[in-house]
């Protein structure tokens, strides 16, 4: 550990210039903190978060359709502890509880659909939220609810993508990153080869790393030395779960029931080709399609950095509202609700 953090510090002054290192997952933001990785490294080398937080992307859109769902008749809307703290225009979900609606945690998609079993005279709905990590298992309830027949369960799909996320922000000239620290649990389901684009077309270094501080270590220096070298390549540096070609069977999964769609990323907005809908097929699944709900897009609340945070340009403490107005207790932006947000992970580890 001393040689990599000896190396990092030598390396950095090398290349004589401010170094920006994003590390996309909302995991890793965490472990950084956690691990005090930041009070470790030179000068000149900035680490910022990207919109690597299924929760904290969430539209206000799509929970203000969720809360319509969990309104209706003979609904129940299963979801995510973590989703029920976000705000959506005129409220969170504990709010819509509070009114009457059905709203039940869960910690997976097949305790949903146990759910609808349990209740069949109801329709259940699960909202799917998160990326290439869990759409798998919403697949595979799909896959069990098909088997089985289960008629009254259903999914609203907010699943997200990491590399069309990618390309938005490099194609996003307020964005200014010089390597990327790629997500581990992602990477185990898609593999290396849909980051290729990163390296080839924009020229910028990637490395796949783990959580453990050795692994975030290991991985900055990775970028470190291609930078200072000036090469570009998506290297594997959490080797011990992440293969080239991913998990084919998660993948064959996901493509059997999903397709690729335009999707809306709160704070940043429609970036193409980066959510999953349900394929025509398996429209019977599609709670959008069997409820008919409708919603238009909402702006974030006044003064919220969120979208900013999310793309790398601001970072929390630079947001007027942050542990101000803005804290997890009472969060004005949803990068506050996760744990694994970013105003909530630099509020937890640099404010208390």
């Amino acid at each position: 550990m001393r040689e990599i953090i000896d190396t990092i510090h030598m390396i950095t002054k090398r290349i004589g210039r401010t170094v920006r290192l994003m590390e996309v997952c909302g995991t890793h933001t965490v472990a950084i903190f956690r691990h005090g990785i930041r009070s470790i490294l030179p000068e000149g080398l900035e680490l910022i978060s990207g919109p690597g937080c299924p929760v904290c992307v969430t539209s206000i859109e799509d929970v203000d359709r969720a809360i319509a769902l969990s309104m209706k008749k003979d609904t129940i809307l299963a979801t995510f502890g973590d989703m029920m703290r976000v705000p959506g225009s005129g409220g969170n979900f504990y709010n819509a509880r509070s009114e009457g609606a059905d709203i039940r945690v869960v910690y997976s998609p097949q305790e949903a659909l146990e759910l609808a079993m349990a209740n069949p005279d109801r329709g259940i709905v699960f909202f799917a939220t998160g990326f290439e990590t869990t759409s798998p298992l919403v697949a595979a309830a799909l896959h069990e609810a098909e088997e089985r027949k289960i008629n009254n369960f259903s999914i609203y799909s907010v699943h997200k993508l990491v590399p069309p996320a990618l390309r938005a922000l490099l194609t996003d000239s307020e964005v200014l990153v010089d390597g990327f620290i790629l997500p581990g649990h992602v990477s185990t389901i898609i593999g290396p080869e849909p980051y290729e684009f990163v390296s080839q077309e924009f020229n910028k270094p990637a490395v796949i790393t783990g959580f453990e501080p050795e692994d975030i270590l290991q991985g900055i220096l990775i970028l470190l030395k291609q930078i200072s070298s000036g090469e570009a390549s998506v290297e594997i540096q959490y080797t011990r779960a992440v293969r080239k070609g991913g998990n084919r069977k998660a993948r064959e999964m996901i493509e059997r029931y999903f397709k690729p769609a335009d999707a809306r990323w709160r704070g940043i907005g429609v970036i193409p080709e980066s959510g999953l809908i349900l394929r025509e097929e398996y429209a019977r699944y599609d709670a959008i399609k069997i409820f008919d709900i409708k919603s238009d897009s909402k702006p974030e609340p006044k003064a919220c950095a969120c979208g900013e945070v999310l793309r790398g340009i601001k970072k929390p403490p630079e947001c007027s509202l942050f542990s101000k107005a803005c804290t997890p207790e009472h969060p004005v932006g949803a990068c506050m609700v996760s744990t694994e947000g970013s105003c909530a992970a630099y509020y937890k580890y640099s404010i208390l």
